[in-house]
């Protein structure tokens, strides 16, 4: 179980200490193909972000799992990883049920993730955000030397149930009428120079479509650190003007 927790001091307790607590809303930053858990706080100033905006962040490892349970690696179990295990972890560590007061949010890979993590189990989260995501890395079947590998790792043959069932795509576009109103908020953001625009621009169309609440942003950037800098800033920013709307 391998993962960094980034609190700021009032945040920071241990499971015997009995004097007054501040909690936290708890974030999840997942990071992108290649990537590994402690890119967010060595790449961008996450310390101080958490501090400013008074966040707990969680960065998990997953990998280049897709954050997925792998079809063909047993032991790759990402999902079920932070669900079953990770999850009821920080909450018992950090204070009473946060599942509607967490967020999770991650860059491309980590974009795909935070996304599905937001349909699949809507009641766990107030508000999930995507930078740059590769949202349809279940639905790609090219041989892409980067991509390929991976995808067929975790989801398997191109007409598996496993692409199916993670698809965010299907989720959202199957997600009952009378449901979509219990989502958590979507924020979506992508850089005009990034390969994954098209595929966001295609995700806001269906979500507009859908009458999901959600944000999406095109803004000058490319698929790399700087961006992905900026844009944790302005998501934390954006999750802190919806936390009147949090259940207390």
């Amino acid at each position: 179980m391998l993962f960094q927790v980034v609190a700021p001091l009032q945040a920071r307790h241990s499971a015997n200490y009995r004097g007054p607590k501040l909690v936290y809303p708890i974030m999840y930053l997942l990071h992108g193909l290649a990537g590994h858990y402690d890119n967010w706080s060595t790449k961008t100033q996450i310390a101080k972000y958490a501090a400013e905006y008074k966040w707990t962040i969680v960065l998990p490892e997953g990998g280049d799992g897709w954050y997925t349970d792998s079809v063909t690696v047993s032991g790759d179990r990402y999902e079920s990883y932070l669900i079953n295990e990770l999850f009821p972890l920080i909450d018992r560590w950090f204070g009473p049920d946060t599942s509607r007061t967490r967020g999770i949010a991650g860059l491309s890979m980590g974009g795909y993730g935070a996304i599905k993590f937001g349909l699949k189990y809507p009641e766990k989260f107030s508000i999930v955000g995507s930078f740059s995501g590769a949202l349809d890395a279940p639905l790609r079947t090219e041989k892409s030397a980067f991509l390929r590998p991976s995808i067929t790792s975790v989801f398997g043959p191109d007409d598996s149930r496993t692409r199916i069932d993670n698809d965010v795509f299907g989720l959202a576009r199957n997600a009952a009428t009378d449901k979509t109103k219990t989502l958590p908020f979507i924020y979506l953001d992508c850089g005009t120079e990034d390969q994954f625009l098209p595929v966001n621009r295609d995700f806001d169309a269906l979500l507009v479509d859908k009458k999901i609440p959600h944000e999406f942003r095109e803004l000058p950037g490319n698929h790399g650190w700087e961006y992905w800098d900026r844009q944790i800033q302005e998501f934390l920013r954006v999750a802190n003007t919806r936390r009147n709307s949090y259940p207390r």
